[in-house]
């Protein structure tokens, strides 16, 4: 078997994105599969289809900051929206629909994703949620794995600012995200083995194409995994972001902590081993799973608990200088609103709270898709 080649990035911190829509009825305010109508309408390159027909893939090309990840995406959405506002159609970016049923979903027609519905049976066809993939450059697959475990400590708080299905089946689970979840049954999603490098991860992946586990890099739906023909690191567990503006903070958010990182690699290095506990990675996760931004968050290297906005709060000041350096002041002002006033979770839960109708929740997030930022009121 060959050797996996991990193609090397001369310059290192690019940025790609991948954000995925639901299609909605405009009447029954439900999933609707036009998605294969709309690709064959549009024939935009930037636009692929996805595992069921009411889902849509919007993906940028090769950006340099957070800034130019929003235009080259809300550039694809124009068009979009053009066939959607012709068609009947609504469109929201949230983890999922919050009264859809998984069963109703409609696969598309795809040896590879009729495969995926084979191997796996009811928990691919439980996977009708919707994420924000971000691509970070990496140099070379050594330094892929180093910044991978470094960004594994850190998805909790991607996890708690993100979060915006706490909704399933028309049913509040008590929890901030449900979508993590739903992936946590397959064997080959979720949290990624772990590896000192890339020889060690590229051991483990032959091994798994070897006794048939996988069949490609594609079938890894970890919350984050190398990309080795793009040369990158891929970060899914991001809930898809309820608006344009927490995208654009996510993604500048991922991006400081990686030039962070890059600096401070020699540091880190001696204050933490190099490859996390299992056991904590697993609690934080689960925590701001279930908690957002109320979640308490366990330090790696003191064993203690801190509320998970102190954490995150540590690091805005953290990297302040960084923000500066790439005028990334008004994605730091929206964090810090997500977290003074809540998630995409929190705001849907209040809607919720006040009428009783799932619908509203339907039509808040689908207004705050248009608007392109977030309701608190």
């Amino acid at each position: 078997m060959e050797n996996l080649v991990f193609k090397e990035n001369t310059q290192a911190f690019t940025l790609g994105t991948e954000l995925e829509l639901q299609l909605i009825d405009r009447k029954s305010l439900q999933l609707t599969p036009a998605a294969p109508a709309l690709l064959e309408a549009l024939d935009h390159p930037q636009l692929t289809r996805e595992l069921f027909q009411s889902m849509l893939e919007v993906v940028s090309g090769v950006c340099s900051n957070a800034r130019e990840a929003r235009a080259d995406i809300e550039k694809s959405l124009h068009a979009i929206e053009a066939y959607t506002g012709k068609n009947n159609l609504f469109l929201s970016s949230t983890g999922n629909h919050p009264g859809a049923d998984y069963n109703d979903r409609i696969v598309t027609d795809s040896p590879r994703y009729h495969y995926l519905i084979d191997r796996n049976k009811w928990l691919t066809r439980r996977t009708a949620v919707f994420g924000l993939h971000v691509h970070i450059g990496m140099r070379n697959g050594d330094e892929c794995i180093a910044f991978a475990n470094f960004m594994l400590r850190q998805l909790p708080m991607l996890i708690a600012l993100s979060a915006s299905s706490p909704f399933w089946r028309g049913h509040d689970t008590g929890l901030a995200t449900s979508r993590p979840t739903v992936y946590e049954a397959i064997p080959t999603c979720g949290l990624p083995y772990l590896a000192r490098d890339w020889d060690e991860f590229a051991l483990r992946y032959r091994q798994l194409i070897e006794v048939k586990s996988i069949g490609s890099m594609k079938d890894l739906w970890w919350d984050l995994r190398p990309s080795p023909g793009y040369g990158t690191l891929e970060i899914r567990i991001c809930d898809g972001p309820a608006t344009l503006a927490e995208m654009e903070a996510l993604i500048a958010f991922l991006h400081l902590l990686a030039l962070w990182y890059n600096d401070h690699r020699v540091t880190f290095a001696a204050q933490h081993p190099v490859i996390p506990e299992r056991w904590i990675l697993r609690e934080n996760k689960w925590r701001s799973v279930r908690h957002g931004l109320d979640a308490l968050f366990v330090e790696e290297h003191s064993i203690r608990n801190i509320p998970i906005r102190d954490y995150i709060r540590r690091w805005l000041e953290e990297l302040k200088p960084y923000a500066e350096n790439l005028d990334y002041g008004a994605s730091m002002e929206w964090l810090e609103r997500i977290l003074q006033n809540g998630n995409s979770s929190d705001r849907q839960r209040r809607v919720w709270q006040e009428s009783g109708d799932l619908n509203a929740v339907v039509r808040h997030n689908i207004d705050e898709y248009y608007l392109r930022e977030p309701i608190w009121s």
